[in-house]
């Protein structure tokens, strides 16, 4: 598998991870001067802080890794920071840490649209450039998102994989991180739409949540066959549910009749996809994620762009991006992983 700008391409598809998994904090020197604001210094200093959904994640790890990497590559300073749980509630005082600070930018995957605004504005306020990226907020609280990809191609690339391997009919689930992720809850009302449109013999029978955390997830599974005996599939859009569920299905009497598809990490899902527990599943590169954030994050403090609509940025080996509507940059498109590709990746 060849990689072009850093993204996995394959006809046009980058690796997946928009998203393992699923947070750094940082700064860095600036080619130029800060617009404005208490986030940069009057040498160009920039200090960029990555704030996951949670800690602890393996698809988080990958992208805020890659970040302090670009953080570093152009002189800033970085640091990664949030709670131990996947709410809103435990991201605002990071934010508000933050602010107070007076870091450079702010780079957040929310975990609830609405829920970290306040925080955010006044981060804002204080001079701090706010990137979303993996899950964003509503547009006003931000300067920019950075989406791994478009909810609608993430949504119906988990659809096609799990009709294809339940034949199309059938009785499927979706396994979910958090009640309020905003991007969970876009590809999930997209999923829903897929199927009602396009495959009448699939049933979705239910939706659950493990809020992003191992043993919720793994317990959701369970959960979710004891109470439909009639299951053929589960979609998990999320990184640490897919990898839990698989877990469960590799030594439970479900594996190799239960499918199971959705977003993980290659190195996550490698003995699954081994073992026959899962036959194929998508991601982009988490990676490559969190280094289009740290550089859309520098292009902001310096002033190279406003997150207008055709602004363009360089993002370092990934090229040059440009800003689409609603302060939206896009990294790629999903990627499938499956038994014959698999060993071709190590994240």
């Amino acid at each position: 598998m060849k990689f072009r700008n850093r993204r996995i391409t394959a006809l046009a598809a980058v690796s997946l991870v928009a998203s393992l998994a699923l947070t750094a904090c940082g700064g860095s020197d600036s080619d130029g001067g800060s617009d404005g604001g208490s986030g940069g210094s009057a040498s160009g200093d920039i200090s960029v802080t990555f704030l996951p959904k949670n800690l602890g994640n393996p698809y988080f790890d990958i992208s805020d890794a890659a970040g302090k990497k670009a953080v570093e590559s152009y002189g800033g300073t970085y640091e990664q920071v949030g709670p131990d749980t996947g709410s809103a509630d435990g991201q605002v005082p990071f934010i508000n840490t933050a602010a107070q600070q007076g870091v450079s930018a702010l780079v957040v995957s929310a975990n609830d649209p609405e829920a970290l605004c306040d925080a955010l504005k006044e981060a804002s306020d204080a001079g701090v450039k706010v990137v979303t990226f993996d899950s964003d907020t509503n547009p006003d609280c931000r300067d920019l998102y950075v989406q791994a990809a478009t909810s609608e191609g993430i949504a119906k690339k988990q659809v096609d994989l799990i009709a294809e391997q339940i034949g199309d009919s059938g009785e499927v689930a979706i396994l979910s991180a958090a009640a309020n992720a905003t991007n969970q809850n876009a590809w999930i009302d997209l999923m829903k739409k897929d199927i009602a449109d396009n495959h009448p013999n699939i049933k979705l029978v239910d939706t659950v949540y493990g809020d992003d955390d191992d043993q919720t997830s793994f317990d959701k599974t369970a959960a979710l066959l004891s109470a439909h005996p009639n299951l053929k599939g589960i979609i998990s859009p999320t990184t640490v549910g897919i990898a839990a569920a698989a877990r469960y299905l590799s030594t439970s009497d479900a594996k190799g009749k239960v499918a199971l598809t959705g977003l993980g990490t290659p190195n996550q899902m490698r003995e699954f996809v081994k073992d026959g527990t899962v036959t194929a599943f998508a991601l982009w590169n988490p990676g490559d994620l969190g280094t289009l954030s740290a550089f859309a994050a520098k292009a902001l403090v310096d002033g190279t762009i406003k997150g207008d609509e055709g602004d363009k940025f360089d993002a370092g080996d990934l090229g040059s991006f440009t800003v689409g509507k609603d302060s939206v940059v896009l990294l790629g498109d999903p990627f499938t992983y499956d038994k014959s590709n698999i060993d071709d990746f190590d994240f």
